[in-house]
């Protein structure tokens, strides 16, 4: 019992001394990442409202106040490493050498990473805008570090790993798009009264834009008719509903003025001996 006793004192005695010895030091280094943090948040929110009056972007704006906070605390960090009498040289070392491994493990994060910060500083799409890319499109909703979020016009959304971004062929739309739409009229139609009758029906829709002007001409001599190509603008929202109005306001103004709408015919003869 009394060798217990005795481990028991040199244990106590050991814990006081450490405590002595190194409180203090522990107490201030934690007062010293807790100034940090919040000076980091400090200097994130005043950085944030100088670079919305410069207009940056939301997603450089995010990842440049991240960084700056990040630096900051890792300046708080090392000071409070230093306090606690911590080697720095060693401790950089090893992790350099566990990044490195991690790095290894995380290429498909990494790489998404890289992407990111390839598409926020080059800007080839913004929010707002519709884009089409590796077989999927819609309005650019969200970009993050890792990935790229689309509104699908069927009210769904689209995560794209931004590693499937870059390096592939983009189509970008901007915010507004051009229907393309073809109307069939018969040969012996009076094509100027058909075109002239387009561009009222364009003109009477709100959903369209007037600038930039649509697009109103014969494209091609069809087989069984005169097909014009009507390319009129709208905003990228209002695109599927504009392109079901002009259909349907055409086949009914077409009808109602005695304009034929052709469709594809053949003609079939029987060849044979005769009785």
């Amino acid at each position: 019992m009394n060798e217990q006793f005795v481990v028991l004192d040199q244990a106590k005695s050991t814990l006081i001394d450490l405590a002595i010895r190194f409180g203090p030091k522990l107490v201030v280094a934690l007062m010293i990442l807790v100034v940090g943090f919040f000076v980091g948040r400090w200097l994130g929110r005043v950085t944030e409202g100088m670079l919305k009056k410069l207009a940056i972007d939301a997603p450089v704006r995010q990842l440049l106040v991240r960084l700056l906070r990040l630096l900051v605390l890792g300046l708080f960090l090392i000071m409070a490493l230093q306090n606690l009498g911590v080697e720095l040289l060693p401790l950089i070392a090893g992790l350099g050498v566990a990044g490195a491994g991690v790095a290894l493990a995380m290429q498909g994060v990494l790489g998404n990473l890289v992407a990111g910060l390839t598409i926020i500083f080059t800007r080839p799409f913004r929010i707002g805008e519709y884009i089409a890319i590796v077989g999927e499109e819609g309005s650019v909703e969200e970009i993050s570090l890792f990935k790229t979020v689309l509104s699908h016009p069927d009210r769904s959304r689209v995560v794209i790993p931004n590693r499937k971004i870059v390096g592939e062929i983009l189509h970008n739309y901007g915010e507004i798009r051009q229907l393309d739409m073809a109307v069939g009229v018969a040969y012996d139609t009076d094509l100027n009264r058909a075109l002239a009758l387009i561009r009222a029906i364009l003109a009477a829709n709100p959903r369209l834009l007037r600038d930039p002007e649509a697009l109103i001409q014969v494209r091609s001599l069809a087989d069984s008719g005169v097909v014009i190509a009507v390319k009129p603008w709208a905003p990228v929202a209002e695109f599927h509903t504009a392109t079901g109005e002009l259909n349907q306001a055409i086949l009914e103004r077409f009808r109602a003025d005695g304009i034929v709408i052709p469709f594809p015919q053949r003609e079939v003869r029987l060849l044979g001996r005769p009785d």
